[in-house]
């Protein structure tokens, strides 16, 4: 696993649930020019004020990060606490407070452990080994079952450098964003020095494209923090890496949705536009209809054409329409069809669906899971 320069981070448990690594931080001895895109939520975490205030002028030093709990809906008194905490890693970590984005993650209305996670800032320079992110990505998870990592080398005439990202995310995930949090680091910049655009165009087509159950979080963080050690690479290149970083952290978290046992690809092409393939992509992944077919192996077609028919402001004819589940057309599927749909559902853990409006040349791509059993257990016990 390579890593870039000049970063150094670690992961440790500090005791705000259980044993489980819950406190980490990244820390670069450059100084970033840095991006960020926050949840649209209208009851966001106290870290997303904070980090919104502290990214404005486009750096960044260092990320501190807690799971186990989101600080969210904890008033005031949470915005204090958040800035709380990156006064004093700053502090440890010798840089303005300004250049660190907290994030927090876990149970919603519970008052941080203010304490164990200002005196774990106050040590954190100790802590920081070089490189180290793997241990980062999993202290950040809370139900996931699976670290979320993914990279890319470059190479100009200064060297080889790394992009690198991490992800958590599992449930109450559907963005914009989702219960989501990444970070990704890198060597290079891009020509143009435009983070903040080039990161939003990858958001939009990767993490804005998953969906696990429809509910929009209240912590979801993607911040992009670039060094420019080894210069600069042009701006294609650069955000064809993040593209493809960003697509596997975002399969990764639809594989790993609460309960999940199978990840599910939908391509919507042939649309009108994005609004169009957008609004009828996610009716279909985001109908438990579908996604406990999926799960049983019920090759039940007529919920497909449910999920596309209810986007009553979006009327698809239904003569033009096609619909293929693993290459196999289901419209009017005879019994023959639907054995060998049922035989594809059952026997793979990676479904692909295409959905052809014949509309237009729009074309998306996007990712969810099944419904199972274990989703239910997972977040009707989540507190207790």
């Amino acid at each position: 696993m390579k890593f870039p320069l000049g970063f150094y981070s670690f992961g440790k448990n500090i005791g705000i649930k259980d044993t489980s690594l819950d406190f980490a931080v990244i820390y670069s001895e450059n100084r970033c020019k840095a991006a960020a895109v926050f949840t649209r939520n209208n009851f966001p975490g106290a870290p997303i004020y904070v980090g919104r205030d502290h990214i404005k002028d486009g750096y960044l030093q260092a990320i501190v990060i807690n799971s186990k709990n989101s600080n969210v809906a904890t008033g005031e008194q949470g915005i204090k606490n958040s800035y709380a905490i990156c006064t004093e890693l700053g502090k440890s970590l010798g840089i303005p407070a300004e250049d660190i984005l907290p994030s927090s993650t876990g149970v919603i209305g519970v008052p941080l452990p203010i304490e164990k996670i200002l005196n774990a800032c106050s040590t954190a320079k100790a802590d920081l080994k070089l490189g180290n992110l793997e241990e980062v990505a999993e202290a950040i998870m809370t139900t996931d079952t699976r670290k979320k990592i993914s990279y890319r080398t470059m190479t100009n005439q200064a060297g080889e450098g790394v992009m690198f990202g991490i992800a958590k995310g599992a449930g109450m995930i559907e963005p914009n964003m989702a219960t989501m949090l990444s970070y990704i680091l890198s060597d290079y910049l891009p020509e143009s020095g435009d983070l903040q655009g080039i990161l939003k165009r990858v958001v939009d087509v990767t993490y804005n494209c998953v969906t696990i159950d429809s509910d929009t979080s209240t912590s979801d963080t993607v911040v992009l923090m670039c060094s420019g050690v080894l210069g600069t690479i042009p701006d294609d290149v650069f955000e064809s890496h993040l593209r493809e970083i960003a697509t596997d952290l975002s399969k990764l978290i639809a594989r790993d949705g609460e309960g999940a046992s199978k990840l599910i690809e939908l391509t919507v092409s042939h649309g009108r536009d994005d609004s169009q393939v957008t609004k009828i992509g996610k009716s279909i992944l985001n109908s438990p209809l579908v996604k406990t077919a999926i799960y049983g192996g019920d090759p039940n077609w007529g919920r497909f054409v449910m999920a596309i028919g209810k986007v009553f402001d979006e009327p698809i004819p239904y003569d033009s329409l096609e619909i293929q589940l693993g290459g196999i057309s289901v419209k009017g599927a005879d019994n023959d069809t639907k054995t060998k749909l049922a035989e594809y559902l059952k026997s793979n853990e990676e479904i692909k669906i295409s959905v052809i409006l014949n509309t237009g040349s729009f074309l998306k791509t996007f990712w969810s899971c099944d419904f199972t059993e274990g989703y239910i257990q997972e977040n009707a016990y989540y507190t207790t």
